[in-house]
C-alpha cells in the first residue's frame, strides 16, 4: 500500500492524543511524507483535507474511530488506530508500539479489513420534518428519553410484523457495535467482518427479550409508540429527539470503513478474549 499523505486525527480533550499526534507530524516532517492534522470534532476541516490522503491514524480511543469512520468511509481511506483511551476494540497500535511499527507503515506493510455499516432513515411522523439519513459503523439505538419510562416499539422485518417491544429501547448493531451497547444489553458477538447484524432490545418488560441476527439484506422499520419524549442515537455521539409516531428505517449501508491492520488475519479472537476479561 503507497502512502502519499497521511492525516492525522485525534481527540481534541485527550491531552495525550495531542501529544501523540504532534510526535506523527514530527516524524512524518523528517521522512519527508506529506501529512496533515485535525481535531476528531471538526468534520468539516476533515472532509476538506481528505484529497488524496492514503491513510488516517487516529490518536484516540474507539469513540474518535466512530467519529472519523463515518467522515472518511465517504471515499473509501482507511483508519489506523492508536490506542490512547480505555478498551481500544477498533484501534490497532499501543502509543509505546507507534515508534516501532511506523517505519512498516510508510513502507506498505499491513492488510486492508473491510467492515459493514448501516443506515439509518429517520422519518418524522405527521410531515413535522424531512428525511434524515446517518451512516453508523456501531449501532442505530431507539430508546427512552429523560424520563425513566418504558417505550413501546413496533419492529417490521422486510415489510412484516416482527413484533413490538416493551423495553428501555432496542439497539441495531453491526457486527462492529456486537462488541458495544447491544453485548450490554446480552446481544451476541459477531465476527467483526460479518455482513450480518444484531437487533437486540434493552431491558425488556413481558415481552420478546431474546436478540436476532439477521442478515444484511433484511430491511428493518422501528416505530415509536409513546406519549413521551425519546432519543435516536447514532454510533453514541449523535443523538436527536423522537417524538410519538416518528420510525427509523435500518438497512445495510453503501458505505464500509476500511482499516489498515498490522495484525495477523486471526487477531480477532486473541483481542476479544483479552478484552473482554478487561
Amino acid at each position: 500500500m503507497s502512502l502519499q499523505k497521511i492525516g492525522l486525527v485525534y481527540h481534541p480533550l485527550n491531552e495525550r492524543a495531542l501529544t501523540q499526534a504532534q510526535k506523527l507530524v514530527e516524524r512524518l516532517t523528517e521522512t519527508n511524507v506529506a501529512h496533515w492534522m485535525c481535531s476528531a470534532w471538526e468534520p468539516n476541516d476533515i472532509r476538506s483535507k481528505l484529497d488524496g490522503t492514503s491513510l488516517v491514524i487516529t490518536c484516540g480511543g474507539d469513540g474518535t474511530i466512530l467519529r472519523v469512520a463515518q467522515i472518511v468511509s465517504e471515499v473509501g481511506v482507511p483508519i489506523m488506530g492508536i490506542n490512547l483511551g480505555r478498551l481500544g476494540f477498533l484501534t490497532e497500535l499501543t502509543a509505546t508500539e507507534v515508534d516501532d511499527k511506523l517505519d512498516k507503515i510508510l513502507a506498505g506493510a499491513g492488510w486492508i479489513e473491510e467492515r459493514a455499516m448501516l443506515q439509518a432513515d429517520l422519518q418524522p411522523a405527521m410531515n413535522r420534518g424531512p428525511t434524515q439519513s446517518f451512516h453508523a459503523m456501531n449501532d442505530v439505538v431507539m430508546a427512552r428519553g429523560e424520563i425513566a419510562r418504558i417505550v413501546h416499539i413496533v419492529a417490521e422485518i422486510n415489510g412484516r410484523h416482527f413484533t413490538t417491544y416493551r423495553a428501555d429501547g432496542v439497539v441495531a448493531a453491526t457486527a462492529t457495535g456486537s462488541t458495544g451497547y447491544s453485548l450490554a444489553a446480552c446481544g451476541p458477538v459477531l465476527h467483526p467482518e460479518s455482513r450480518d447484524f444484531v437487533l437486540t432490545p434493552i431491558t425488556p418488560h413481558l415481552t420478546m427479550h431474546y436478540p436476532m441476527v439477521l442478515p444484511g439484506t433484511a430491511h428493518i422499520r422501528l416505530t415509536l409508540n409513546a406519549v413521551h419524549q425519546a432519543t435516536l442515537s447514532i454510533d453514541g455521539h449523535i443523538s436527536l429527539p423522537l417524538a410519538n409516531g416518528d420510525n427509523i428505517c435500518i438497512k445495510a449501508s453503501p458505505l464500509k470503513t476500511r482499516f489498515l491492520r498490522l495484525r495477523t488475519r486471526g487477531y480477532f479472537y486473541r483481542s476479544l478474549d483479552h478484552k473482554l476479561k478487561g
